[in-house]
Formats: C-alpha cells, structure tokens, sequence
C-alpha cells in the first residue's frame, strides 16, 4: 500500500511539472500566429503587410487608369480641309497655323512626337489674349502656368531661363500678354523642329493623297 501511494505522488507531481511548460508553449505559439505570415513566403488575408502592399498596388492601377480616362483633348471643330488648302500649308508654316484644319492635322503629327504640349500651350495663349475680365483672366493665366510653365508639370514646354524669368515677373499682376515671349518662342520651335517634319511625314502625305484621289463634284 505505501509504496503504491509514492507512486501516484510521483506521477502527480510529474504531471504538475509538465502542465505549466506546456500552456507556456501553446501560449506563445498562439501569439505569433497572427503575425508569423509576416516573415514566411505564404502571406495570409489577415497580414497586415500584405495589406498594405495591395493598397498601394490598387492605388497604382486607380492612378493609371484615371490618366487614361482623361484621353487625349479634343480638337478644334472645322469642316475637312480642301485641296487647295492642305497644298497652302506646304508654302509657309504661317498658313498652316491659320486654319483649324491645318492646326488640327499638325497637332495629330505632334502627337506622335510626343510635343503635344507645344500646340496646346500656344492655343491656350491665343485663348488668354481673348479675354478682357480681370479675375478670368488672372485664373486663366494661373492655369496656363501651372500646366505649361511649371517645373513640376508632366507637360511643360522648353523655355530659356530669360523667356521664364519675364513670365515670373509678369505673373505678379497677369495680363493677356503674360506669355507672349513664351509663345513667340515656341512658335519658333515648332516652326523650326516640327513644321519640317510634318511636311515629310505619313500624316501630310496621306491626306494630300486622298485628297487628290477624290473625284471632283460637279
């Protein structure tokens, strides 16, 4: 009898001993169960990382796709250009300009030069300088120089320093000749770099084509 008692003792203080290392163990797996993803190559749904990566991941892809909603802006409204006018604007860069048709086709060859900017840039001063309401003007002036002027602006048009320092100047009480030397100069560029360009390129050629080929009204 006595020696079965110190048997039951032993095992009940064996077990006691055991308990408090195996709750200990259990505790602490169960603490790093909402985190261990964090530091294995299976992330879960509830890791908190994971979160995060896909936040900034559909912030990406909203960003993209609200870039390509704005599309491309729309151009002038003219009726199609004649013959003789799409010939007129092989003589001088100045005839070109003059018409929508002609800004409208040359704005297409710009496009796929990516100098877009350059063609609605100069419009928008055009459109400036037909304004005479203090406040629209002022507001107007600042849209231009935000999109056009500023460093920080995915299409701001190449300046020298000097052309850029008259704009600041001019923009302390704007007009609706802020831009005129920004303007002259770019309309000097295009005339120059681009115009040349157009003349030779798939766009002027195909249209003066398909002009020519169609038959006369009577």
């Amino acid at each position: 009898m006595g020696s079965e008692r110190t048997e039951m003792r032993k095992r009940q203080m064996s077990t006691s001993q055991e308990t408090p290392g195996s709750a200990q163990a259990q505790h602490s797996a169960g603490n790093r169960g909402p985190n261990a993803c964090c530091f294995c190559w299976c992330c879960c749904c509830s890791c908190s990382c994971l979160t995060v990566r896909n936040q900034d991941e559909e912030r990406a892809r909203r960003t993209s796709h609200e870039l390509q909603a704005e599309g491309i802006p729309n151009c002038e409204e003219s009726p199609a250009p004649t013959l003789e006018e799409v010939n007129a604007w092989a003589q001088s860069f100045d005839k070109l300009m003059l018409t929508p048709a002609g800004r409208n086709a040359f704005r297409e060859f710009l496009r796929t030069e990516f100098s877009e900017e350059n063609m609605l840039f100069w419009m928008a001063c055009e459109e400036l300088k037909q304004e005479s309401n203090k406040s629209v003007i002022e507001e107007k002036a600042r849209l231009i120089y935000e999109d056009y002027i500023s460093i920080l602006s995915p299409k701001e048009v190449s300046l020298d320093s000097r052309v850029r320092e008259v704009i600041n100047r001019n923009m302390l009480e704007p007009s609706q000749h802020t831009f005129d030397d920004a303007q002259l100069q770019i309309y000097t560029l295009m005339h120059r770099d681009s115009y040349p360009r157009f003349m030779n390129s798939a766009i002027y050629k195909d249209l003066l084509r398909s002009l020519s080929e169609k038959p006369v009204e009577a």
